[in-house]
């Protein structure tokens, strides 16, 4: 068994940079798409409400490791040759987006059709009326939700290994061949991922007591 020295623990730690990057990009990506999908599910559009309903019902419906392998070897036979980086990056944000834009469609239509009567009769439009009206209300009924979700992609980024993406957990099992040390390799290695994910759930499981106490 070998020792596991600075140098792999520095390895170790360059997984966890990509981790929490993919982790970003995923997150952010998704939200951007996540939010123009929960409008279009909650427009007045049938078109567009079982376009959208279908894009999350296929991403809910299917496995993380199916997407990733999906992205990674079918955008190959198109003929577009294209990195891990940028597969894992594309299949997160696509994952990320159907989940948050569920998330976020049950916090729009949770308030109060009231809120847009009024401001229907305040003559806002569509845009101003998303914005300045709905969606800062729906987004901070959604938060507990949004940040649960976070920490279940942080733990997902763990599947971008089997792309031959080097990650956290990819990091930990390649020191973990070289030392023969798996206990210990992977002990450090749950031990990061708590120290990530813990703060994240008791910030969510706090905002959802306080909002729970706000509604009595």
């Amino acid at each position: 068994m070998g020792p596991i020295g600075e140098n792999e623990f520095l390895f170790i730690l360059q997984g966890l940079k990509w981790t929490v990057l993919l982790a970003i990009i995923g997150f952010v990506g998704g939200g951007v798409f996540g939010i123009l999908i929960a409008l279009a599910r909650t427009s007045k559009n049938r078109t567009a409400r079982i376009a959208t309903s279908g894009y999350i019902a296929l991403f809910q419906g299917t496995p993380l490791l199916m997407q990733l392998f999906v992205v990674y070897y079918g955008v190959a036979l198109l003929g577009v040759d294209v990195n891990a980086w940028i597969a894992v990056a594309i299949a997160f944000t696509l994952h990320a987006s159907a989940f948050l834009a569920e998330i976020w469609r049950g916090s729009i239509e949770a308030i109060p059709k009231g809120q847009s009567e009024a401001a229907n009769a305040l003559g806002l439009h569509y845009v101003s009326r998303m914005k300045d009206v709905i969606l800062p209300q729906a987004l901070k009924i959604s938060m507990p939700a949004t940040i649960g979700f976070l920490v279940q992609l942080i733990k997902g980024t763990s599947l971008a290994a089997i792309v031959g993406f080097i990650e956290l957990t990819r990091a930990g099992q390649i020191i973990s061949n070289h030392t023969y040390r798996p206990l210990l390799v992977f002990g450090i290695v749950g031990v990061i991922y708590f120290i990530i994910c813990w703060p994240l759930s008791h910030l969510g499981s706090g905002l959802e007591k306080r909002m729970a106490k706000a509604v009595r």
